[in-house]
């Protein structure tokens, strides 16, 4: 089953699906997507990790998450954007093999016995890319996040920390 939470930077996306998570399990997984690109980014990551306690298990995977130990557990995977990024640069900017190997992810990802919290932001909402791969990345971020939200069972905005639902399996 995938809870597919969004929202825009600092909306409280994270806190959210990390004590839906707990609230379901009391030994969750934690799915790290980022690659550490500087030294300011492994601090913001470093950080992540020291807020998460002892109960949580952490992995670290840029790609073929669905590979994963994940069966039969509860996990938040944060996050789709750049997990996507990742994929982007792999695939040299090209859009269509991006996000085709993105939904092979979540296809796979359904086939899992698995409670899987998949967190994405919403980054078309803002002001509009300067540049063409960011245009390109804007376009790719928006159908990936339609694919996952179309596959949860339960989908929730965050906008100023307040959850919003979008889709209800209740």
């Amino acid at each position: 089953m995938i809870i597919y939470v969004t929202g825009g930077v600092r909306s409280g996306k994270s806190r959210y699906a990390m004590d839906l998570a707990l609230q379901q399990s009391a030994d969750p997984v934690y799915v790290a997507t980022s690659r550490i690109w500087d030294e300011d980014f492994a601090e913001r990551v470093k950080r992540h990790r020291d807020e998460r306690g002892p109960e949580w298990t952490s992995l670290e995977r840029e790609t073929d998450i669905h590979l994963l130990p994940l069966t039969g557990r509860t996990a938040v995977i944060d996050c789709v954007t750049l997990w996507l990024t990742n994929l982007f640069t792999a695939f040299e900017y090209d859009v269509e093999k991006s996000l085709a190997a993105f939904k092979a992810e979540i296809d796979a990802l359904t086939r899992i016995d698995a409670t899987l919290i998949i967190i994405s932001n919403e980054i078309g909402m803002g002001v509009h890319a300067e540049t063409e791969a960011g245009r390109k990345f804007t376009d790719l971020q928006g159908w990936a996040n339609q694919y996952v939200a179309n596959a949860a069972r339960e989908a929730v905005m965050l906008v100023s920390g307040l959850p919003i639902t979008l889709k209800s399996s209740k």
